[in-house]
């Protein structure tokens, strides 16, 4: 068993369950919409670029 990532509840990890590591279809999709809808975001830790070099390309 794991945790759904989703809603916190009980998950079978397993074959059989095809929304692993997900409970069930519906948190895998509302996670899947959140996705396409960049709910979720990677933080960005280059360095900002300087007005000359922005210029420059």
């Amino acid at each position: 068993m794991v945790i759904c990532p989703r809603c916190g509840q009980p998950s079978l990890y397993a074959p059989s369950n095809p929304a692993r590591p997900f409970c069930s279809m519906r948190c895998k999709d509302v996670d899947f919409g959140a996705w396409a809808n960049e709910e979720y975001r990677v933080p960005d830790e280059s360095a900002p670029l300087a007005d000359d070099d922005a210029e420059a390309n």
